[in-house]
């Protein structure tokens, strides 16, 4: 049967389908209905089979054919800039295309309605959006425009495709460049823009730290703390009292200190060791936030909406006032402070064989910082070692205490992805001046050796203890990521051992170990670290992947993350024997919406810092434009490849900015590979780019590749 004739059946089949009287008959009784002879039914079920391909036609098992019902599903939308969308279904692997004649009024973020549309051979599933149930987003940040007698808003989120007009009168007399919040009074219709009214004036877009509070400002990030709130930190005293000490373990007397950044302000957690018989008594005291953050109370509730303290490359949005966390909250060296101590001894290989958990009172010896203590460990700095003499020792013994402990974890399949993190300095104006890679040194990874066992510590004497509780887990990696991982690295001629679905943390471990010392080392450590799960709190302590622990939870920093604060008053109530059935029913109820609530605002301050860096990379390489860079290729897709220089900065080689032939990406292999030359870009490869364009706004950087990468 020809395609025009098929049409035209298909349509007319169809059309009886839809007749409200046609109940669901087998080919034969469609056949008889419609007076087909037996020789042309193998055309009617032609096309009846084209129906049930497009989604038109159902089929029982018992052969019967009716018209295919609606399906309907509702989820958010979000919108592409090119003014298509997509629609993310909970529980739903992939997500609904909505071609851009189907998204109708929708706005990005909105809760929306969609039916299903027939499926197209070979294509995504596709849907239209039918209804717009609820929105999301009510305030916009972006730059205003103005005209004379009206503004406009540019949404500074590329999602948000539509200008919002803001009617003369309504723009709090802002101007041209002004970077603004707008609140949405109308979303608008197919042919009518958003309407909005200004609410704030963040500062010209030029104004030095304007850029940032336009980022934090459009992730609904608080920055300011409510009066209340303010009071109740300024009313809490700013001195242990005897009332307080009373009942607590006095530690006043044992040698500690803490070892934090130099910029650090929030001090809380410190370290006391000392050689216990043939092994080592190693103490971890954390400060005890929840003595001055009670809860239900305002400044318990501020905390627990914002979830985490928010560090950015030119302010820290805290969790807590600064009046607490730099203050009574803070273990400041010379003065007594309270704290919630996991006192642990450790045989002589760094296994953890008695512990004790205490409220406790503590006067720190000294305030060190990272780059002091590896002057004093690496480099035998001699007037470091000189300024802190009876402390060396202290030092000494925690490098071997940590060693082991290192040693132990590696052992049973921990992944330490040891490449370094991004520095970005900024100068007076708030412009990015240089971006390098900040390495650990001995001192951080002293410091992270020792929170760790104390966090496992603590999640494994509480999990006995079968009480409700907020543990730290990591889920096994999803198995066509750890596929993909696989393809990635048998391009350097690394494998992982073991199935895609069952994959061990060691072999991921091993792998790292392969690579440590070559080129192609940061690049594949942050290959493998994109193939995880994110971890996330949860009330069932079912395990934490990249530790290769069995507990684990977060227990030593109540000043800047919410779940540590919680779990030190739930272990504070079995210390003091005021944790009753009463108290587990609070806790079953109420920690299984803190794990998910903080689980969302964690995963909300990281993107908010992983935007503000790309911002500052673009910034910065925008002063480099037309400058060659040598880098790693990091990615490579349909579209093009990814370059990572040094200093961490990636951006793109377009496809079609790629000379001398033209390229087919090979997805089995993540390849591109020229057509006529056969000349192959894969990862790893190393190549010369020039800078060629960097966009603030979209907070992208192209490359070209170099003109002798062309030849």
């Amino acid at each position: 049967m020809n395609e025009k004739k098929l049409e035209e059946r298909k349509k007319m089949i169809y059309g009886l389908l839809c007749d409200e009287l046609y109940v669901p008959m087998r080919t034969k009784e469609i056949a008889m209905l419609l007076d087909i002879p037996k020789s042309k039914r193998q055309d009617l079920q032609e096309v009846l089979d084209a129906l049930v391909e497009e989604g038109k036609a159902q089929v029982s098992k018992k052969g019967k054919y009716q018209k295919a019902e609606k399906v309907v599903k509702e989820g958010a939308f979000i919108s592409h800039a090119k003014g298509f969308g997509f629609v993310c279904v909970e529980d739903e692997g992939e997500d609904y295309y909505i071609p851009e004649e189907y998204v109708g009024n929708a706005f990005h973020g909105d809760q929306v309605r969609i039916e299903l549309l027939p499926p197209s051979k070979g294509k995504r599933r596709e849907a239209k959006i039918i209804e717009v149930l609820s929105h999301d987003i009510s305030t916009v940040v972006g730059t205003y425009e103005k005209s004379k007698n009206y503004g406009f808003v540019i949404s500074d989120n590329a999602r948000i495709t539509q200008d919002i007009f803001i009617p003369q009168g309504k723009d709090m007399h802002a101007v041209d460049g002004h970077k603004v919040v707008c609140q949405i009074t109308s979303y608008g219709k197919k042919n009518r823009n958003p309407e909005g009214v200004i609410t704030e004036i963040l500062g010209h877009r030029n104004d030095p730290g304007v850029d940032i509070m336009s980022i934090v400002r459009g992730f609904d990030l608080p920055t300011e703390f409510p009066e209340k709130v303010l009071n109740q930190a300024t009313r809490v005293a700013n001195e242990v009292s005897e009332a307080d000490r009373a009942g607590r373990l006095d530690l006043r007397g044992v040698t500690m200190v803490t070892i934090d950044g130099e910029d650090a302000k929030d001090l809380d957690d410190a370290i006391s060791i000392c050689h216990k018989g043939d092994g080592y008594e190693l103490g971890v005291h954390i400060a005890d936030v929840s003595n001055y953050v009670q809860e239900r109370s305002a400044l318990d509730e501020e905390a627990k909406k914002r979830g985490t303290s928010v560090y950015l490359v030119d302010r820290v949005i805290p969790m807590l006032p600064h009046t607490l966390s730099n203050g009574i909250c803070s273990l400041n060296a010379g003065e007594d402070r309270l704290a919630l101590s996991c006192i642990m001894t450790l045989d002589a290989k760094g296994n953890v064989i008695d512990h004790t958990i205490a409220e406790t009172v503590v006067n720190i010896d000294a305030r060190m910082s990272y780059t002091s203590v590896k002057k004093i460990l690496v480099d035998k700095d001699p007037a470091e070692c000189k300024k802190y003499q009876d402390l060396v020792p202290m030092f000494a013994l925690m490098e071997e205490l940590s060693g082991l402990i290192r040693k132990k974890r590696m052992q049973r399949g921990s992944i330490d992805f040891d490449f370094p993190e991004t520095k970005i300095v900024l100068d007076a104006q708030g412009h990015a001046v240089d971006v390098m890679p900040y390495e650990r040194n001995v001192a951080t990874k002293i410091i992270e050796d020792f929170m760790l066992i104390a966090n496992e510590t603590v999640a494994e004497h509480f999990y006995w203890q079968e009480i409700p509780f907020l543990y730290r887990t990591h889920a096994t990696p999803d198995g066509e990521k750890i596929r993909k991982l696989a393809t990635f690295i048998g391009n350097f001629g690394y494998t992982i051992k073991g199935g895609a679905d069952e994959v061990h943390p060691k072999e991921l471990q091993k792998l790292l170990g392969k690579i440590q010392g070559t080129p192609e080392e940061d690049f594949i450590s942050r290959l493998t670290l994109r193939s995880m799960q994110q971890a996330k709190y949860t009330v069932e302590c079912t395990g934490h992947f990249g530790l290769a622990a069995d507990y684990y939870c977060h227990f030593t920093s109540p000043i800047r993350r919410y779940p540590d604060l919680q779990i030190h008053r739930i272990i504070k109530e079995t210390l003091r024997g005021r944790y009753n059935e009463t108290r587990r029913e609070h806790y079953e109820s109420l920690l299984p919406v803190i794990a998910t609530e903080t689980s969302r605002l964690e995963r909300r301050a990281d993107e908010v810092e992983r935007e503000v860096d790309k911002l500052k990379k673009v910034e910065y390489m925008s002063r480099h434009i037309g400058e060659t860079f040598e880098g790693i290729v990091s990615n490579v897709t349909g579209w093009g490849l990814y370059v990572e220089l040094p200093n961490t900065i990636e951006g793109l080689v377009h496809i079609s900015t790629i000379r001398g032939d033209y390229y087919q990406f090979v997805e089995e292999t993540y390849e591109l590979v020229g057509e006529r030359t056969n000349r192959h870009y894969k990862l790893g490869q190393r190549v010369k780019v020039v800078v060629d364009d960097c966009d603030t706004m979209a907070r992208t950087i192209d490359f070209v590749l170099a003109e002798d990468e062309d030849e």
